[in-house]
Formats: C-alpha cells, sequence, structure tokens
C-alpha cells in the first residue's frame, strides 16, 4: 500500500515540475512590451510675426543752430543757462548798443532837417505858382525850385532808409535765439568783442525731439526695403540702444526717407527715420542698432531646433498624432524668424511637433509626450 502512495507521490511531483517549466518556456516565449519614450512637444498654431532689417544708424538733432553776432561790438551780458531749453525769440546775449543808438538817433535827426527843407521848399514852390502866372519870375526859376522840391523828397527816402537800417542794427545788438532746443555752453564771456564775420559762434541750440536715425544699408538691400516702402507706406523703427543688455528704446519712430544715390566710396545708401526723444535720451552722435519693420503678419513658427536636415536638403519633423505615434513630416518653410522657421506647408495648426527626444524615436512609435517648456531648451 505504502508502495502505491509512493508512486502516486512521484507522479504528482512530476506533473508539477513539468507545468511549472511550460510556464516558465511561454513566458520566455511571449514578446516584451517596451514602455513609451518620453518627448517634448510644442503644439503649432499662428502667432504674429514681425519682419525686420537690423542697421547700424547714428542720431543727428532734427534741427541745429548756431547763434551768431550780426553787428560788431563788446558782449555786455549773457541771459541764458548753459545746458538749459531755450525757446525761439528769447534774448540770450546782450552787445553794446551805444554806438548803434548814436547812429539812430543822427538817422533820426537827418531825416527831421530833410523833412523840414522840403516843408520850406514846398512853401517856395506855392508862391512862384502865382509868380509865374503873373509873369513876375522866369520859368527857369521856377524850374529851379521844382527840381530841388523834389531833391529834397529823394533826400527824406534816404533818410527814411537810414533810419531803419540803425533800428535793424539796433536790434541785432539783442542776439535772440533762432530756434526753441538745448543750448550749448557759450563760447564766448562778457567783454568779449564780437564781429559778424567771425569763426567762433556765440553758442549752439539744439531740437532733441524730435531725433533723426540716419542708418547705412547696402545698395542691393535698399531694393527690398524701398518696395516695402511703396507697398505699405511708412514703415516703424524700433531702436536698440544697449547692445549688452538687448533693450529696445522705449518709443516708436517711422523711416522718412532714403538717399536716391549709392555712396561710390561705401556702396551703401543713407535711411533716415525719425524718433521722438521727450526725455532726451538720444543724443546727438549716439551710435545705436535700428530695427526696421519690413512687415507683420500672422504664421505658424516651428522652432529651428525640432528640424532635421535631410540629405537632400529638406527639412523634417517628427509630430505626434492622436493615438500617441510618431509621424514623420517634411516642411516647406519661409523666412527664418529668430530661432524659429515660418512654415508655409507640411503641418498644420493644432499639431503636436516634437522637440526634444526625437532621436530616440522612429515613426509608429508610441511615446509619452509633455509640454516643452523655454527652460528645457538647453537640451535635446
Amino acid at each position: 500500500m505504502s508502495r502505491i502512495v509512493n508512486v502516486i507521490a512521484a507522479l504528482v511531483a512530476l506533473m508539477v515540475i513539468t507545468g511549472c517549466s511550460n510556464e516558465s518556456e511561454q513566458s520566455q516565449s511571449a514578446p516584451k512590451q517596451m514602455p513609451a519614450t518620453a518627448v517634448s512637444v510644442v503644439t503649432i498654431k499662428k502667432q504674429p510675426v514681425v519682419h525686420e532689417m537690423i542697421l547700424p544708424g547714428r542720431v543727428s538733432p532734427s534741427r541745429q543752430s548756431q547763434v551768431r553776432p550780426q553787428v560788431d561790438g563788446v558782449i555786455t551780458e549773457r541771459l541764458f543757462e548753459e545746458g538749459a531749453q531755450v525757446e525761439k525769440g528769447q534774448q540770450l546775449y546782450q552787445i553794446d548798443e551805444a554806438r548803434y543808438l548814436a547812429q539812430l538817433n543822427s538817422a533820426k535827426a537827418d531825416l527831421k532837417s530833410a523833412q523840414a527843407n522840403l516843408k520850406t521848399l514846398e512853401a517856395k514852390a506855392r508862391r512862384y505858382d502865382d509868380l509865374v502866372a503873373q509873369n513876375a519870375v522866369s520859368k527857369q526859376e521856377y524850374d529851379d525850385v521844382i527840381a530841388q522840391k523834389e531833391q529834397a523828397q529823394a533826400a527824406i527816402s534816404v533818410a527814411e532808409a537810414a533810419v531803419d537800417v540803425a533800428k535793424v542794427n539796433m536790434g541785432y545788438t539783442k542776439v535772440y535765439a533762432p530756434i526753441s532746443g538745448r543750448i550749448s555752453r557759450s563760447f564766448v564771456t562778457e567783454g568779449t568783442l564780437v564781429t559778424t564775420n567771425q569763426a567762433q559762434q556765440l553758442a549752439t541750440i539744439t531740437q532733441l525731439d524730435p531725433v533723426f536715425i540716419d542708418m547705412q544699408e547696402s545698395g542691393s538691400a535698399i531694393l527690398t526695403l524701398r518696395q516695402a516702402m511703396s507697398k505699405q507706406g511708412a514703415m516703424d523703427v524700433e531702436l536698440t540702444v544697449d547692445e549688452v543688455t538687448g533693450a529696445r528704446y522705449a518709443h516708436t519712430g517711422s523711416v522718412k526717407f532714403s538717399e536716391v544715390t549709392v555712396d561710390e566710396s561705401t556702396g551703401s545708401v543713407t535711411l533716415r527715420a525719425e524718433m521722438p526723444n521727450p526725455d532726451s535720451v538720444l543724443l546727438p552722435g549716439l551710435f545705436v542698432k535700428g530695427h526696421v519693420i519690413t512687415s507683420r503678419e500672422e504664421a505658424l513658427l516651428v522652432p529651428q531646433r525640432a528640424t532635421t536636415r535631410q540629405p537632400d536638403g529638406s527639412l523634417s519633423i517628427y509630430v505626434v498624432n492622436g493615438k500617441s505615434e510618431v509621424e514623420g513630416r517634411t516642411l516647406e518653410i519661409g523666412k527664418i524668424y529668430r530661432d524659429q522657421y515660418v512654415v508655409l506647408g507640411g503641418v498644420q495648426e493644432g499639431e503636436q511637433v516634437i522637440v526634444t527626444g526625437y532621436q530616440k524615436v522612429k515613426p509608429g512609435a508610441k511615446v509619452n509626450a509633455s509640454s516643452w517648456q523655454p527652460s528645457s531648451r538647453g537640451s535635446r
């Protein structure tokens, strides 16, 4: 009996071992399920795109005037604060007026004398009218009186002109600001003798609002710019005043005109823009970087780092479809906007483009997509 029990136990053990072996073989022969690859994606959507032409530029004043004397004399007074804002018509200097006041008084006296002489000759001419009618004087004597009267009238005209000139010279002893703007330091002091033909100006007035930005562009590239100007009219201009930080100037200007000739020595064309400068931040002579806005549009953008250049020169990308599977696409691109391509075809708005991790996947592979963040740009 015990022998039969031992045989049964052996058979059961053999069946258990055989079953475990079969289960092990089945588990080894079954294919392993690979986990989905983690990738970062960006959802393509239309964004505002600003196309610009970056040109070196220099600030120039919109108006600048050198204050100069128009009569000779000694400066007796300076009537402005150096570096201050002055207004058109504001008196800046006083030149000694004693000599010109004397000339004015002398001219007025000559005028009065000429007027008195004319009155005398007019009365004499009236008497001679009666005498000629009575044949009391000869016709020659009468003609002489008339000639003297006409000469007296001419003398009055000359005297009146002399008075006007004296008044003008008297007015020139007060030196006024020809334009409004910021005035420089004074190049002369009280007691300085100035003349109408001197080379040194008294001061310089510069108008700082607005200012001009003179930019240089090559003759070939200016053709594209002029075509854009003819299409859209006025073109906006922005400035970078600090290339270290890349900070943009707070105000926006506009292109006014471009030169119609190319500089033979440099092969460039000057482009002038007008820029508001209410705080006088932009000073004449300052070098800046001008951003001429050539066009604005809404476009689909794909990061350059998400693309791969193929041997035939085309650009390809990977997108994640609705089944979390990878699909390959060939892009049709337009212009480059910063670190992205403007897409003309190959991808549609709303699709997810793989930005990081595309090297680890192939078309048809399952992926675990997460949103790409700008902070992840340091790794691919």
